[in-house]
């Protein structure tokens, strides 16, 4: 669970999506001289399913407006003009080119009443809207020709002899013949030529397209607009469209999404210019606008296992002027499980990340992080430092490497109040095609570890693996149903169990891992019943994500995982748990409530989770 709470005085406080102490002021606009009516749609001829009603109701502002009054006869007038356009606009994207649409408002057909008709009654005004559709027209002749004679397949267009004609299937094919000439690097492409000619005989559309593809072009030089505090030759830069290259509006998507991701605009638009330069470049025209750039925030946690959680952060987006992220931010869990100090779960960080610095696709990144953590596993006091640059190869695909240094005092099966200093250096690709990260409903992310490390005090180096994937896919066109899995498996190898720190062992258990079970209480523990970590690890989940309405699903699920003392799974035991979640969909993710039972209980293990947060579970 989080809150947000803007950094500026004047706002309203908003939580999971819910305004409070807002200013009681309405936006609400005063209708002048109101007048009501009723509408009354028919439509003539065959439409046993009601489709084509369905459609122009939605397309009728008279239908859709009829419980909203307008101002006076003219405002009227004005939605009915309106209505016969976009409802003729209905009829041929329905393919249907022959059919009528009259109006009649007072017993008046529309076309015959003045401008300055005065249409007060006693009552609502009576409008009845008549539409006879005609019949449904197919293509014919399909011909598609530059200004050069050179022929296009139709086809690939979608204009294929014999299927429905509908407006859109034409204005689609225009837009994707357009793009197709762009992505060869011809900026000025367009439909020079459109002819469409009804035969009513035969119910046949004949359609002649002729393209200009005009000149093939470079990108020229980019410019800005809209920046205040965030410098502009930086934009340009992390627009990353270098001058001279071949135009490709594909970069100019790129670009912008780049930009997005800075986190420092809230609006973002790039885009080329319609006339080329002199010299027959094209220019690249940059338009931001900034958002607030500090931000100040709230979240809280809580699982029956391991009891509450809290957490605080400040940051700033634009620290000195070039998108250069600063996170302050601080959290204590278990919450309710122990009143010791020295018991407690707390977490307190400051994070540095600056955009950029081995051109538009890097970011440097480093932090400085106190901690200190009792699971039922180990205890542990640790200050870790933390370097690292992250570039992406491309847009779904990053990589990543860093070096990372902790100090820890740990206290496990094997050791007491035992002094680590670890040297790491992580070395991870991702590649993620989700739709979407809050809440996924199609794509896959996979992220590899390979983590070299080695502790000073006892001389032990090791090499630390670890994989993950899950994958999502919609059953349905409304995405009402997502199934959802997730595999991950881990190993570390060149050190003996004892010899590896205790937080860099595997565990398995949790809210993020096998539900139902403690907090890393799965796999091998030692004679007191204490978790001991392991060397290899492996778990899964398979969800179905069901949307009940656009707010509100329900998740019932399956986890398992297991992990091992040694490199090998002989003598482990795989343990799962299942559930059923409920979700509420917020801007900032879904709220999350799971429970989950054991299948396979232990002496020591619960007889149920309860576990609530932020976002799915994976």
């Amino acid at each position: 669970m989080a809150l947000a709470i803007p950094s500026t005085a004047g706002q309203a406080l908003e939580i999971f999506g819910l305004k409070l102490f807002e200013d009681e002021q309405t936006d609400t606009v005063a209708v002048v001289d109101p007048l009501s009516y009723t509408v009354l749609l028919e439509v003539s001829g065959a439409d046993p399913e009601g489709a084509l009603r369905t459609e122009l109701e939605a397309a009728s502002q008279l239908v859709q407006g009829s419980k909203r009054p307008v101002s006076g006869s003219i405002g009227l007038i004005q939605r009915a003009n309106s209505d016969f356009e976009q409802l003729v606009a209905a009829l041929y994207e329905n393919a249907r080119y022959g059919g009528q649409v009259q109006i009649l408002i007072a017993g008046k057909r529309l076309a015959d009443l003045p401008p300055d008709a005065d249409l007060r009654s006693t009552g609502p005004v009576p409008v009845r809207i008549v539409v006879v559709p005609g019949q449904q027209f197919r293509f014919g002749n399909v011909n598609i020709r530059d200004v050069d004679g050179r022929a296009y397949t139709a086809d690939a267009q979608g204009l294929t002899p014999g299927s429905l004609a509908k407006s859109t299937v034409i204005l689609d094919a225009e837009k994707a013949l357009v793009k197709e000439l762009e992505k060869t690097g011809h900026p000025l492409a367009r439909i020079s030529g459109r002819d469409v000619v009804a035969d009513h005989a035969t119910g046949v559309i004949n359609v002649s397209l002729t393209l200009e593809a005009g000149p093939v072009a470079p990108f020229g030089q980019t410019a800005v607009d809209g920046a205040q505090s965030v410098d502009s030759d930086f934009i340009a830069m992390m627009a990353g469209i270098p001058e001279g290259e071949q135009y490709d509006p594909a970069a100019l998507m790129a670009a912008a999404k780049r930009l997005r991701a800075l986190e420092v605009f809230s609006s973002v638009t790039v885009r080329g210019r319609e006339n080329l330069t002199e010299a027959g470049a094209v220019p690249v025209e940059v338009n931001v606008s900034e958002r607030k750039h500090r931000f100040l925030g709230l979240g809280a946690t809580y699982s029956s296992t391991d009891g509450g959680g809290a957490e605080a952060y400040w940051g700033h987006r634009n620290l000195f002027g070039r998108a250069e992220k600063l996170r302050i931010e601080g959290s204590v869990s278990g919450l309710g499980s122990t009143s010791e100090a020295e018991d407690m779960t707390w977490h307190g960080a400051v994070l540095f990340e600056k955009p950029g610095v081995l051109g538009p696709a890097s970011k440097f990144t480093s932090r400085l992080e106190l901690e200190q953590e009792n699971p039922d596993a180990y205890r542990r006091f640790s200050v870790v430092g933390a370097v690292g640059v992250s570039y992406e190869l491309t847009e779904k695909q990053t990589v990543s490497a860093g070096v990372e240094v902790e100090y820890a005092t740990l206290t496990d099966s094997f050791n007491i109040d035992q002094e680590t200093i670890t040297v790491a250096l992580p070395l991870e690709y991702v590649r993620d095609t989700r739709d979407n990260r809050l809440n996924p409903a199609t794509g896959t992310r996979l992220s590899l570890l390979v983590e070299p490390a080695h502790e000073i005090n006892n001389g032990a180096t090791f090499v630390k693996l670890r994989a993950e994937g899950s994958a999502y896919r919609a059953l349905d066109a409304e995405k009402r149903f997502v199934l959802a899995g997730r595999v991950a498996a881990g190993a570390i190898y060149g050190a003996g169990l004892s010899d590896v720190p205790a937080n860099r062992r595997f565990y398995a258990g949790g809210g993020g891992s096998v539900r139902g079970y403690g907090y890393q209480d799965i796999g091998p523990v030692d004679a007191t019943g204490t978790p001991t970590g392991g060397l290899a690890m492996i778990e899964t989940s398979a969800e179905l994500r069901i949307g009940i309405t656009d707010t509100i699903g329900i998740v019932p699920f399956v986890d398992a995982g297991m992990v091992s003392a040694g490199n090998s799974f002989s003598g482990a035991e795989f343990k799962v748990g299942a559930g059923v979640g409920l979700r509420y969909a917020t801007p900032f993710g879904p709220l999350r409530v799971d429970v989950a039972l054991p299948l396979n209980k232990g002496p020591t293990d619960p007889d149920y989770g309860i576990y609530a947060g932020i976002g799915q579970a994976f």
